[in-house]
């Protein structure tokens, strides 16, 4: 069992940076994955960066390739998300997710735990 515990939401203006936190307990061995998603209202939840544990290799989705960082500190059990040059289209609930996975990562199905969400909101 893997639970995590979100933070870093809020409001800023465009062009402003956040860093999103997600602290993890239970079992991070093996093939273990944790990445961010996001939902914005009306729409489906879509990937945004993830990372795998083993060997830091990370993924991003295309809209947040050079603005969004995803990285981790293995002695905390925590991923982080830099968020850089935020757009308005940026706005949603973000999710901290965690899984055990070889392939997929940006898949969120894949994924068996997901944090309670946390709102970022970017006003123009």
């Amino acid at each position: 069992q893997v639970q995590l515990v979100e933070s870093g939401g809020g409001l800023v203006q465009a062009g402003d940076s956040l860093r999103l936190s997600c602290a993890a307990s239970g079992r991070t061995s093996g093939n273990y994955v944790m990445g961010w998603f996001r939902q914005a209202p009306g729409k489906e939840r879509e990937s945004v960066a993830t990372i795998r544990w083993s060997d830091r290799r990370t993924y991003y989705a295309e809209s947040v390739l050079g603005r969004f960082t995803i990285s981790r500190d293995n002695a905390k059990n925590t991923v982080y998300l830099e968020m850089r040059s935020l757009k308005p289209e940026d706005t949603a609930v973000y999710y901290c997710a965690a899984g055990f996975m070889f392939l997929g990562l940006m898949v969120p199905d894949n994924y068996n735990y997901w944090g309670q969400g946390t709102q970022v909101t970017v006003s123009s």
